[in-house]
């Protein structure tokens, strides 16, 4: 009996399902005479018809119900074709594959998501066998001794397989396809397996989505084999090198495609000589991320134009956008002022990333006071966009290039996604009290000069000192702590690069950003208000201070009047209001493009130029 978790085992399941020993395969009283007589279906000569018993099918009927799609034994549409060379053969002939005859008919076995852990010696049993897929499923090792020399074909994507000495021990000589995509492969020790010396006739080889990362060292075996036409190297970190297609296609001139794109005459003439130049094979990837408008902001004016000399604050507003890059990364330039800021905010650096949020679209804000917490620890560095006051449209024009030295991590970070946030720093600046004892003081001063110079009828000098301190005096504010809050945050999905694109260009949708109510200024105690005086007194003074700036604030009829039509405009937009959205684009540098000669074409240009490529496809 096969073990669980076998490919013995699942093939005997992947038997029962198909039903070959069940109407109207295999023995039954619907084909009893008929085989008894030993006769063959395709023996009986042309033209003469056979009698059949009351009870049984002709061969006919038996394939007519295998093969209608109304039919109840019909196979569903998306099986292989060897599922229904097997169920016909079991049908019109099932001595063929009776008891261990079914192994000689095999020659392609698909086993696929089925939980299969091990490739047992019961594959041996397959004579004939030339394709195996045992594709998804929990296989780690796979011991070569098992295999059928026969094979041609062996896939084993999506596995866990880590190492390949058990596979190349004794491997099918024949094998031309070799299949270990998304697996666990890393280097250096796995290259030295992939030589002429274990695969002398293969011709096509998937390696694509591993954690191979020496790209020379890899080149140096792959160029043993002389047969080699097909390669799909894409999803490695060696494959986020900028001269890694040029590498491969100048070292590899027989290779036909490459990560499923053929490789054309004109890309060897341009690649000519690259493999002869080692010093340009940099284990780093090159990385530019741009930033272009940003929409959707609400207008904050309403909230502070409020006049010198009140009691209620001024708020200044900066926006900007933010982003997480993979820790270990360098800098080809330094960081903006924006971006150090937000280093040293603990609230910033360690982005809450809300997942309600992110699945439905909404937008929430985390307000809090910057540097009143301690720093979190966190998996990548965060860097901004310039700040910039409101408006209908910002444009970032953010343009900055990473140098990534890991490139594992890299991968790893890619196929996380990016967390792209709009940040808010407010500032609540309150005016500053004078002290009326200076200002008597001062205005006798200023009495005393006019009766003087009055005589003489001259102008009353008044000092550069005094001019700057009456300016002083009139724009003299207190500043709080600035606070800082994510209006919204989503990630992007960066996966793409990791296989052929080089680009991935957006527009991050944030949803509607509903505004917040301006905080309520702190209650200015009254200095004409005596000591002596009770608490109700001085509750009833500052209720009536409130009271005259409500009444201040309050449109007289007048007013409301002129502004009614106003009023109902600013319902209307507050019906219609606009998501919040930013242009993002990331881009992975490929040779021979360099850094120097990246044109600095803007966001909104590459997205259009993305959008229309996808309609042009569709």
């Amino acid at each position: 009996m096969a073990a669980p978790g076998s490919v013995s085992a699942a093939f005997q399941e992947y038997l029962q399902h198909l039903g070959l020993r069940d109407f109207p395969c295999g023995f039954g009283s619907w084909n009893k005479s008929r085989l008894n007589g030993r006769r063959s279906p395709w023996a009986v000569p042309a033209g003469l018809e056979v009698a059949v018993p009351p009870g049984e099918e002709t061969p006919e009927a038996l394939l007519e119900l295998l093969r209608d799609q109304r039919s109840p034994w019909a196979l569903p549409p998306a099986c292989s074709p060897q599922d229904r060379l097997l169920r016909e053969v079991a049908a019109l002939a099932p001595e063929l594959l009776h008891g261990s005859r079914v192994f000689q008919a095999v020659k392609s076995l698909r086993i696929l998501d089925k939980g299969v852990e091990e490739v047992d010696a019961g594959l041996l049993r397959f004579q004939q066998l030339e394709e195996l897929i045992l594709s998804a499923n929990s296989i780690s090792r796979v011991t070569s001794a098992h295999l059928p020399r026969t094979l041609k074909v062996l896939e084993l994507c999506c596995n866990a397989v880590d190492d390949l000495q058990d596979l190349c021990a004794r491997p099918p000589p024949e094998l031309q396809h070799l299949g270990l995509g998304y697996n666990r492969l890393c280097g250096p020790s796995q290259e030295k397996h992939l030589t002429v010396d274990f695969w002398p006739n293969l011709v096509s080889l998937d390696l694509s989505f591993n954690n191979l990362t020496d790209l020379p060292e890899l080149v140096c075996q792959l160029s043993t084999l002389q047969n080699l036409r097909i390669l799909m190297l894409q999803g490695n970190p060696l494959a986020l090198i900028p001269t890694y297609r040029g590498f491969l296609v100048d070292s590899l001139p027989k290779l036909s495609v490459l990560d499923d794109i053929h490789t054309r005459p004109e890309e060897r003439e341009q690649f000519h000589g690259l493999a002869r130049q080692p010093e340009l094979i940099r284990s780093e990837a090159r990385v530019v991320v741009s930033i272009g408008e940003m929409k959707g902001l609400p207008n904050p004016g309403a909230f502070q134009q409020l006049e010198v000399g009140s009691e209620g604050p001024v708020i200044t507003y900066s926006y900007c956008v933010t982003y997480e890059f993979a820790e270990g990364e360098e800098l080809k330039d330094k960081g903006s002022p924006e971006e150090t800021k937000l280093q040293q905010s603990p609230t910033v650096a360690t982005l809450d990333v809300d997942n309600s949020a992110q699945d439905t679209g909404e937008t929430k804000r985390h307000q809090e006071p910057a540097a009143t917490e301690e720093p979190k620890a966190h998996s990548a560095k965060v860097f901004a966009t310039p700040g910039q006051p409101w408006a209908d449209t910002i444009d970032c024009s953010y343009r900055k290039e990473h140098i990534a030295k890991d490139l594992v991590g890299l991968k790893s970070y890619l196929e996380a996604g990016m967390i792209v946030s709009v940040v808010e720093e407010k500032v609540l600046s309150w005016p500053v009290d004078v002290d009326p004892e200076e200002n008597t003081v001062s205005n006798k001063k200023e009495g005393q000069e006019l009766k003087k110079n009055g005589a003489k009828n001259k102008p009353v000098p008044v000092s550069k000192n005094k001019q700057k301190k009456k300016k002083k005096q009139q724009q003299e504010f207190r500043s709080d702590p600035p606070i800082r809050s994510t209006l919204g945050t989503t990630r992007v999905t960066l996966d793409t690069l990791l296989a052929t694109e080089d680009l991935v260009a957006t527009v991050c949708d944030f949803g509607i950003l509903i505004p917040e109510k301006l905080p309520e200024p702190p209650v200015v105690e009254e200095k004409e208000v005596k000591k002596g005086k009770d608490k109700s007194k001085n509750a009833k003074a500052e209720k009536g201070s409130l009271a005259s700036r409500k009444t201040a604030a309050t449109p007289t009829p007048k007013e409301k009047g002129k502004n009614k039509d106003t009023a109902e405009v600013e319902e209307g937009q507050e019906l219609q209001l606009a998501p919040l959205t930013v242009q993002f684009q990331m881009q992975l540098l490929r040779w021979p493009l360099a850094a120097s000669t990246q044109s600095q074409e803007n966001v909104a240009t590459a997205v259009g130029k993305t959008q229309r490529c996808v309609q042009r496809q569709k």
